[in-house]
């Protein structure tokens, strides 16, 4: 066969996760790069999916979602946000936050549209809207602060320009918008007539007291935005892929009429486990934020005494450094050193950016720090020892 592939996807190289874990794995270093907890969520979950699949039935869910599923995420909306969801209508179950960001964009552009992203952005973005025919109109930010600025992001607008798509807290350099940045976007979107999908899967990973304020609830915001969250990021399931979104109807209806064609539903088991954590009081909520902190803190201290320069971290579960504190010069190479060398993986922040994009930093490497305390400990020692 010589026919091509898909050049979208044929002519990419493998995530930069995998390919970090891999190698990892081959030097068998601590994996600080792939994002995903080395400890599963609360037992209770566990044990209510397991009910779940023993009592059954274990048959497709409905398109939309397992209705007790929905009904949880309206609930979780008032709760959180006060906003007023009809869960009939308004909400979605995916296969993982990552189908929900595919299907929202299928649903949304056509070929010639073009959809504006931050960079750096998460790596799923651009293929999905490339793969529409759409083109991705990239808004750098500025390291260290990475900041959103109104005229940046006005003069990214086209008469073609259809969606803008954005994350906070965000991936990766760890900072969660303000809210004049917020405004900033709702600004643009509501001037220009535009759709935002709002990635918002660490909406529960905000630090230092600070609460996350979703896009949605903006004057003028609420018929033109999506709000897609992660139950793997919030219950520390990775591997579950249970992923939701909010939004209205409209929005909502075009983004299941997309993903009913590549996913179809997803386990009846796990969506009905997932609604009972949505449920979980607000104690469960709060210790998830403290532990997490308390992990931030421990690595941010274990990369500065490392000799790092620490980039600050608002939210998720990624702090980011800069290289040339170390003496690092190019991040890949940096982060393939560090694996090989001092036995400790992390992610550059250049493969949040195209291929070849020449305003891409190629000094910042990015860490996880979901880990247990004694891996981050250990390899906090590493690269204190190495640096050394």
């Amino acid at each position: 066969m010589t026919r091509p592939l898909n050049p979208v996807f044929a002519n990419r190289p493998m995530t930069i996760f995998a390919v970090m874990s891999a190698l990892a794995k081959k030097h068998g270093a601590i994996n600080l790069g792939q994002g995903f907890p080395d400890e599963d969520g609360p037992r209770a979950l566990i044990e209510a999916a397991a009910r779940a699949i023993e009592k059954g039935p274990n048959q497709y869910a409905p398109v939309q979602g397992a209705p007790e599923l929905r009904k949880a995420l309206a609930r979780a909306n008032r709760r959180f946000y006060g906003i007023e969801v009809d869960f009939e209508t308004e909400t979605l179950v995916t296969a993982g936050a990552t189908a929900a960001l595919a299907a929202a964009f299928l649903a949304f552009l056509q070929p010639g549209d073009e959809a504006i992203l931050f960079a750096p952005y998460y790596d799923t973005y651009a293929p999905m809207i490339e793969a529409v025919g759409a083109v991705p109109k990239i808004v750098p930010l500025q390291p260290p602060l990475w900041r959103i600025e109104r005229a940046a992001l006005a003069s990214a607008v086209t008469s073609r320009t259809r969606v803008i798509a954005v994350n906070t807290p965000h991936n990766p350099t760890g900072r969660a918008l303000t809210i004049d940045e917020l405004k900033i976007i709702a600004d643009v979107a509501i001037a220009n007539d535009l759709i935002v999908v709002c990635d918002e899967v660490y909406e529960h990973l905000i630090f230092d007291g600070a609460a996350h304020t979703p896009l949605m609830t903006f004057d003028g915001m609420r018929e033109r935005c999506v709000r897609i969250g992660s139950a793997g990021k919030t219950f520390s399931m990775t591997g579950w892929r249970i992923g939701y979104a909010t939004g209205p109807e409209r929005l909502v209806t075009g983004m299941m009429k997309a993903h009913q064609f590549f996913a179809y539903v997803c386990p009846p088991h796990l969506q009905l486990a997932v609604a009972k954590g949505l449920d979980f009081d607000d104690d469960y909520y709060a210790a998830f934020v403290k532990a997490m902190q308390e992990k931030r803190d421990l690595i941010m201290d274990g990369l500065k005494r490392a000799g790092f320069d620490v980039l600050p971290c608002e939210g998720t579960y990624f702090a980011s450094v800069d290289i040339g504190s170390v003496g690092g010069v190019d991040d890949v190479a940096f982060c393939k050193e560090i694996t090989a060398k001092a036995g400790v993986t992390a992610v550059p922040v250049s493969a949040f950016y195209g291929a070849g994009d020449s305003l891409a930093p190629r000094r910042y490497a990015r860490f996880c720090f979901c880990k247990k305390r004694e891996v981050l400990e250990e390899a906090s020692r590493r690269l204190k020892a190495y640096f050394a």
